[in-house]
């Protein structure tokens, strides 16, 4: 893998699809060196009016994550977690919120486990992370604050793998 090259979400087709177990993965093979925001902004277009219209009706909010990583040296990556939240009211739009969280980790597995564990374990491990600035960043921008469920990374990328095998595209 050369430095610039990133892995997406959409694994290889050698892939097999097959997140790994906990017990496959020690302390020692994991190790976070580091955990950050990227980038995050949030607006408010509409303000101060979208607020007169937030108390008179139920707010659309649309939730989009995704995951993505890259080597930056030999056994080194950045893993990025992007999420995004639109919300409007009556159609109008009141808030647009962009998070990537990132981080750097070295892992020192086998080949065969490096997707699984870019774009299972290491996104779980900032998820919680990550889900308290949205709760945070929606709350201080005068909004409720939005609570994220939790993101099943499993199913995430093992439909991923469904897709590239069966020539399927990305949503």
């Amino acid at each position: 893998m050369t430095e610039d090259e990133i892995v997406s979400e959409t694994p290889n087709a050698a892939a097999t699809g097959n997140s790994p177990k906990p017990q496959e993965i020690n302390s020692t093979s994991l190790i976070i060196n580091g955990q950050y925001i990227k980038e995050l902004s949030f607006e408010v277009p509409n303000a101060p009016k979208i607020f007169q219209d937030l108390s008179k009706a139920t707010p659309d909010i649309k939730i989009n994550v995704d995951v993505q990583a890259k080597n930056i040296v030999e056994n080194s990556y950045e893993v990025f977690l992007e999420i995004s939240a639109n919300c409007n009211v009556n159609n109008e739009q009141a808030f647009v919120l962009d998070l990537i969280y990132a981080g750097v980790f070295t892992l020192n597995i086998n080949s065969s486990m490096l997707q699984p564990t870019l774009l299972v374990e290491c996104p779980k491990m900032l998820f919680p992370f990550a889900r308290n600035i949205i709760a945070d960043i929606s709350r201080d921008g005068g909004f409720p604050p939005i609570m994220l469920a939790p993101v099943d990374f499993d199913k995430m990328y093992n439909k991923e793998i469904d897709k590239s095998e069966t020539g399927g595209s990305k949503d």
